[in-house]
């Protein structure tokens, strides 16, 4: 459904100097994770491969509209791809569940999109470190203080959560971790 063309204007995006951890290597990271769900329809994997490949193309933390503006150029490039409307709204709609990472109880490929977008809270912690570090660097606008109040107080609302994995096998795998990471550098934050 990408074509070539396509694929090396959002690999190009993914290589902006100013990202350091919306970048390839995050995109690589899920696309992996969708291959290995072995219980996708065709649809549903490329619904999913879609998603994934366009769901962090715009990405500037200076501003709060990166996901509409990802769906919006899903749309367009979909659209001159020759993708169906159909397609095209459903990839759009699970971009735009990556802003809260919210999803409705019997949305499973939302769950599943949303989980595997924050899977790396699950990582082992020298992972995590980096994505944190990383995260950091991308946000190297915003003054320490400001930075350190503002991403414990998220992180604070993500650990305040029933549960932050919306896919159950998720959930399983991944929750432990997440929640000890999240704590750990919450910890650090406030230190």
């Amino acid at each position: 459904m990408i074509s070539g063309a396509v694929r090396d204007e959002l690999i190009a995006r993914y290589g902006e100097p100013h990202r350091r951890y919306h970048t390839m290597t995050h995109i690589e990271d899920c696309l992996a994770q969708v291959a290995a769900s072995t219980d996708f329809s065709d649809e549903e994997r490329s619904l999913m491969d879609a998603a994934i490949w366009f769901h962090d193309a715009i990405y500037d933390a200076t501003r709060h509209d990166n996901e509409a503006q990802s769906a919006k150029l899903a749309a367009d490039r979909l659209t001159a791809e020759g993708a169906s409307p159909v397609f095209i709204e459903e990839v759009s709609r699970l971009i735009l569940l990556t802003a809260g990472h919210s999803v409705e109880s019997d949305d499973a490929i939302g769950a599943r999109l949303v989980s595997i977008d924050l899977s790396i809270l699950g990582a082992s912690p020298e992972r995590y470190d980096a994505y944190a570090a990383a995260i950091r660097y991308e946000y190297g606008h915003v003054p320490e203080a400001l930075y350190r109040a503002g991403r414990a107080a998220v992180l604070g609302r993500f650990l305040e959560s029933e549960r932050l994995f919306a896919d159950p096998v998720w959930a399983e795998r991944l929750e432990a971790q997440a929640r000890a990471n999240l704590a750990r550098e919450i910890a650090a934050l406030t230190a």
